[in-house]
């Protein structure tokens, strides 16, 4: 049986671009007004800024704000693509669905009571439910034999 809620038609966008270290629970987050190249680029240089003593790996999926060719990589950031048409790969999709499973039925007075609120969800996550939500098995194996 489907659920029965109010719906809220206003049609108004921010965009959340985040990053978790799933072994560690670290986490990166950056809301941005549009989904583009443009803001994908202010996203990585705030987070090579926010991890400057470590080489970092971004792994994504395929879409053109990742792999635009205007794109500079800072220094100390790496991209590691995954496979076309497998987002269920990608760990922070599970941060994503979480914080979506949180939102779906709130009605919020606008776009900036609803961004506050979003804001406050990524600050509370604790590093252990990160850890989970993000820690894939095949993942975390993956990281720990490259550091060893």
């Amino acid at each position: 049986m489907q659920p029965i809620g109010s719906v809220q038609h206003v049609f108004e966008w921010f965009y959340v671009y985040g990053a978790v270290e799933p072994t560690t629970g670290d986490r990166f987050f950056l809301e941005l007004p549009y989904l583009n190249a443009e803001m994908f680029q202010l996203f990585v240089d705030a987070f090579a800024q926010a991890f400057p003593d470590s080489l970092n790996i971004l792994l994504l999926d395929n879409s053109g704000a990742h792999t635009s060719q205007r794109l500079i990589l800072p220094t100390n950031v790496r991209l590691v693509f995954l496979p076309p048409y497998g987002p269920a790969l990608n760990p922070i999709e599970r941060v994503w669905r979480d914080l979506k499973d949180d939102v779906a039925w709130q009605q919020f007075a606008d776009l900036n009571a609803q961004q506050h609120y979003l804001s406050h969800l990524l600050r509370a996550y604790e590093v252990a439910t990160l850890q989970s939500l993000a820690g894939y098995p095949y993942l975390v194996e993956a990281i720990h034999a490259l550091c060893v």
